[in-house]
């Protein structure tokens, strides 16, 4: 079979699973659940005969230590499940780590619910991982594009402020993507991530082709090493 003719069925498997597909990215469903747009809650709750922590909404510069302190305050929590449309990229990275520090914590994307963006790397902290058929491990570009209204008041100031600026966003972007690289090691995921997808993602819309996202396919995350084949649950 064709690669193009497998990327379809994938996407139609994936609108069957998550609804109707995403126009612009279309690997991606239209309305992803990524939880409540609030600071990320943390829950305990009983699934499935186990104890999980339900890690759902925005991450924020608190999140590290207040996930720390959930997972600490109860031995029993065997699973995080995560939904968030991402947020502080650092604050994932260090997130990540914290689950880590867990030993034997799996990570897990339930059907429906779906991960973005900084949750890519909190997600990625597990030491076991978890993308069930139906979730949603959708990545795009690392930038400094949120600074849109900073650059254009830094060009009004002249020159000089927008030289400094940009090399101030040059020198955040390559430590931001040596960071995210030096994760990936430490988790155990292909870098190939990065490089092959991540990376590979538009900015920004343009006229010719809007699609800044990409979701993964089971297959994909397998590759990649996001979900370990060997170690799936």
């Amino acid at each position: 079979m064709r690669k193009g003719s497998r990327f379809g069925i994938a996407v139609a498997a994936l609108a069957l699973l998550t609804g109707a597909a995403d126009p612009d990215n279309p690997s991606c469903p239209a309305n992803p659940d990524f939880g409540p747009a609030v600071p990320m809650t943390l829950t305990p709750a009983d699934r499935g005969g186990g104890r999980v922590l339900l890690a759902e909404g925005k991450i924020d510069a608190s999140l590290p230590a207040r996930l720390r302190k959930a997972l600490e305050a109860d031995e029993t929590i065997g699973e995080v499940w995560i939904r968030s449309a991402g947020g502080d990229a650092r604050a994932g990275n260090e997130a990540g780590k914290v689950i880590r520090s867990f030993p034997g914590m799996l990570t897990r994307i339930p059907s429906g619910w779906a991960c973005f963006s900084a949750c890519n790397f909190l997600f990625m902290g597990g030491d076991r991982r978890v993308v069930e058929p139906g979730g949603v491990f959708m990545v795009h570009m690392f930038t400094h594009t949120n600074q849109r209204d900073v650059i254009q008041e830094t060009i009004a100031e002249g020159t000089n402020a927008t030289a400094e600026l940009i090399g101030e966003i040059e020198q955040s972007s390559a430590q931001l993507a040596s960071d995210d690289n030096d994760f990936l090691i430490r988790m155990g995921v292909s870098r190939k991530l990065l490089t092959d997808v991540m990376y590979k993602q538009q900015a920004l819309k343009t006229e010719g082709n809007p699609t800044t996202r990409y979701c993964l396919t089971q297959e994909e995350v397998r590759r990649y090493n996001v979900m370990p084949e060997e170690r799936s649950l």
